[in-house]
């Protein structure tokens, strides 16, 4: 009956966490468009929690990924490890989320999980080619999108060069409505999966399912999930990615985005989990770059990988003393 009840646990907190995932990561989605004027804030946050929804369900590549490289095996864990990793994943975006920073929900995930995990049943339990591949996707996308951000800046410049900046801005600010469409779609293809992982992980510990299969149901649940969180928007976030880093016009509003979309769903199709506030603000950089290097605001940049660097390591010390409080405080006599 306590596992049944565990799992339970496990199913609502990875919904909370893909609720909060979705107002603390809306700016992803809506920063660039919104802080160019292209689109109304309202309608821009309904259309991404319905693209988000709907990128949420057409693969469990990433889903496969999260909850099967993490550990070497589901039977070496159990739901009060997972309880605790998402805890710590969950305070550190809430923390984040109070103070305005953009951070990456997926390096919560991941830094909770490999914290409960070590100080349960050790570091043996880690999959470290697994986790490799999961860290490499994760630092390697925000740069990449920061070169290919550039590249295609300087693209659209030259191209854009014989004509008018009024009529430049105004076909970039009606094709940023599709640039935003398309990289809200890509946000849900890969951010949704991660819960929909370490749900269907905690299934397979718990002998639930016999397969890292990702159920129907869970699919729809985090697909839900995401998409109502979505709906709230994250409003101090979307000021920091949409206009703190680099003062945008049109022009690179729909650089960014089509950039983005373009780096997290190419990170979906080969089922690599990615952080979608990372790439996203790795495009304004590199966007911002190939405007004039001195436009970007460096200093906002710093912060942010500075919040970067240590949302690992504080969430996995966050994973490890949810475990510890969870299990010595509130099971000590179970």
């Amino acid at each position: 009956m306590l596992d049944t009840y565990m799992i339970i646990l496990v199913v609502v907190l990875a919904l909370i966490f893909d609720f909060i995932n979705g107002f603390h990561d809306t700016a992803n989605a809506i920063a660039t468009c919104v802080s160019t004027r292209a689109i109304r804030p309202g309608l821009a946050i309904i259309g991404t929690a319905i693209l988000n929804f709907i990128g949420a369900m057409i693969s469990t590549g990433v889903a496969k990924t999260i909850g099967g490289d993490i550990v070497i095996s589901a039977s070496m864990i159990n739901e009060l490890i997972i309880v605790s990793g998402l805890t710590g994943a969950i305070i550190w975006n809430l923390l984040t989320w109070y103070v305005g920073m953009p951070s990456s929900s997926s390096h919560a995930l991941i830094g909770g999980m490999i914290g409960a995990v070590a100080i349960s049943v050790g570091f043996g339990a880690l999959n470290g080619w697994g986790i490799l591949k999961i860290f490499l996707s994760l630092i390697l996308s925000p740069i990449t999108a920061i070169i290919v951000g550039y590249i295609i800046m300087n693209l659209l410049f030259s191209f854009c060069h014989n004509y008018r900046p009024a009529v430049v801005n105004l076909t970039a600010n009606r094709l940023q409505i599709l640039s935003a469409a398309l990289m809200a779609f890509s946000h849900g293809s890969n951010d949704a999966q991660k819960s929909m992982g370490i749900i269907t992980l905690a299934l397979l510990s718990g002998g639930f399912i016999d397969t890292l299969e990702v159920p129907t149901i869970v699919k729809l649940l985090c697909a839900a999930a995401m998409a109502l969180g979505t709906s709230v928007g994250g409003w101090k976030i979307i000021r920091t990615v949409g206009g703190k880093i680099f003062k945008m016009h049109p022009i690179h509003g729909f650089a960014a985005d089509l950039n983005s979309a373009v780096v997290i769903f190419t990170a979906t199709l080969l089922h690599l989990p990615v952080s979608t506030t990372h790439v996203v603000s790795g495009s304004i950089m590199g966007v911002g770059a190939a405007q004039r290097v001195k436009a970007v605001h460096w200093n906002v940049a710093r912060q942010m990988v500075s919040a970067w660097v240590l949302t690992i390591p504080c969430t996995a010390v966050m994973g490890a003393l949810a475990f510890l409080i969870i299990r010595y405080v509130f099971f000590a006599a179970v």
